[in-house]
């Protein structure tokens, strides 16, 4: 290329400029970004975060919320009630076949007339709108089972005289019926497993048979069994109460005669009665407990013991967010104090940290919570996993803050800062550690789901057991939902499952976006 020699350019190439025309820097049009608003835009373009931030946000409100929308509390339990299946008041209304308490249920002809039985003696809708389904060789009926009217009457129960008077109060003033009446001790069957289940009230063909089957007529209806006695002749076992619920204002009339059916059996130790128990749930609950529980209603459904699952699981689900809050924070401390020391100064002081940090840390968690187990018995087992995972917790913490504050420490802007006379403590904590608090914080959010995961892993193990008062873990109900699934109640188990599998894929997908928005620069990059 020929080299233009400044001498030979004509004169007439050159012209004055005026004020005017001269160009000068043009004034920003956008306001400064400061660091953590570029991160919160960089964080709010990663839709999977986003998602993940959402969930864990949900999670975190069911938790602190919903144990207040529940009258049920972990420490409640109903044997009675046990595998009920989920049930909102929302479809179950409507009709529709899904969330309505109901389950599936394939017996035989003699375990259809049972439930059938039952059905029509207290008007409960126990087949599901008495609609069946019948195999081609007429020995399999299949329908929905209603698992709360099902529990019928179960064994006769024995109540006193005075909650006996009270019953026949509360049926007086709200019309619901509790009591039913009894069979005579000898019309009832022989066998012991037979002789005192209150739902048979009806005539069965053989007394002695194992399998008791109820006797219709010639309309299929139920032949009932009940006690009567004419109202002169009363026998002195019989409790004096008369019902309009069942025969009419004025007793029953056979050939003539007037009845009367009898609703108690007296015996030792007060009155041997039939009570519907799902009237009389409400009725214990609400007249006699008074805790504020209104009917069996079960949201989630129960586990064997008949523990509310939904309750069981917010309370669970709160503990775990308190818990690896409060460890993880108490980890950040400590962990941050203790790694920006070893890396700030380096030399003798981090190798001796970092020996010591190094033996702590081989030591296994298990063993450290059987040595706290075996030597804190009596204490509170929540105190003695908040000590076992806080002892080697903050480890991870400590390697990651020293390892940011080796990156940072002899940057220019701290060898500046050192020059014009800044202390150890304005380099360490003003200048260092936040250029370095992406990392950490991104550590941060991965440490509350580990701690979450661990904590639930050994509670499901039975190695740490959290079921006191209003305590309990999600690691308890996978456990329980573990020994349902044989007795065909998948959903016990389904739930804390679910909150489980959501809770750690969240966090990831959180954690991700954090890293990403806080060091762009690793974006994609496993750490």
């Amino acid at each position: 290329m020929a080299q233009i020699n400044v001498n030979d350019i004509p004169a007439e190439m050159f012209q004055f400029e005026t004020r005017s025309d001269l160009n000068h820097d043009s004034k920003f049009e956008t306001k400064p970004v400061s660091y953590f608003q570029g991160a919160f835009r960089r964080f709010s373009k990663n839709k999977g975060a986003v998602v993940g931030g959402i969930v864990i946000a949900t999670l975190l409100l069911f938790a602190i919320i919903a144990p207040f929308f529940t009258p049920f509390r972990p420490a409640y339990y109903d044997m009675v009630y046990a595998y009920v299946t989920p049930k909102c008041h929302l479809f179950a209304d409507n009709g529709a076949d899904f969330w309505d308490g109901c389950r599936v249920k394939s017996t035989n002809y003699i375990g259809y007339l049972k439930d059938l039985a039952l059905a029509q003696e207290t008007g409960r809708d126990v087949i599901k709108r008495g609609e069946f389904t019948v195999s081609e060789d007429g020995s399999n009926y299949t329908y929905r089972y209603n698992t709360y009217y099902g529990v019928g009457f179960g064994k006769y129960k024995i109540i006193s005289q005075a909650e006996f008077d009270d019953i026949q109060r509360y049926q007086d003033e709200t019309g619901a019926q509790i009591l039913y009446p009894v069979v005579k001790l000898q019309d009832r069957p022989s066998l012991e497993k037979n002789k005192y289940d209150a739902n048979i009230y009806y005539k069965v063909e053989n007394q002695s048979a194992s399998t008791v089957r109820p006797k219709t007529d010639k309309d299929g209806n139920i032949i009932p069994n009940y006690w009567k006695y004419e109202e002169g002749d009363a026998s002195p076992l019989i409790a004096d109460y008369h019902s309009s619920r069942i025969e009419g204002e004025n007793g029953i009339e056979e050939d003539g005669k007037q009845y009367f059916y009898a609703y108690g059996r007296k015996v030792d130790g007060g009155i041997e009665v039939r009570a519907e128990y799902y009237e009389y749930y409400i009725y214990q609950h609400t007249q006699v407990k008074k805790d504020g529980i209104t009917e069996p209603l079960f949201l989630f459904g129960t586990m064997q013991t008949g523990k509310d699952i939904f309750a069981c699981l917010a309370y669970g689900a709160r503990f775990s967010f308190i818990f690896a809050s409060v460890v993880a924070i108490v980890n950040f401390i400590v962990g941050v104090a203790y790694g920006s020391i070893a890396g700030y100064y380096g030399g003798k002081t981090d190798l001796i940290m970092e020996r010591f940090a190094e033996i702590l840390g081989a030591v296994p968690t298990m063993i450290v919570i059987t040595l706290l187990k075996y030597h804190m018995g009596t204490t509170s087992q929540a105190l003695v996993l908040f000590i076992a995972f806080f002892a080697t917790g903050w480890i991870g913490m400590s390697g990651t803050t020293r390892m940011q504050f080796y990156r940072f420490k002899n940057q220019e802007y701290v060898l500046a800062a050192r020059t014009l006379g800044a202390r150890d403590r304005r380099i360490m904590f003003k200048h260092i550690f936040p250029n370095g608090l992406g990392t950490i914080v991104t550590s941060l959010a991965l440490v509350i789901p580990y701690m979450i995961y661990s904590e639930t892993s050994l509670s499901y193990l039975g190695i740490i057991n959290l079921e006191a008062g209003n305590t309990t873990s999600v690691g308890t109900l996978i456990a329980a939902g573990q020994q349902s699934i044989v007795a065909n109640a998948g959903y016990v188990a389904l739930f804390p499952c679910m909150f489980l599998v959501l809770m750690m894929l969240s966090f990831n997908l959180f954690g991700n976006g954090l890293r990403d928005a806080f060091n762009p620069s690793l974006r994609g990059a496993e750490e």
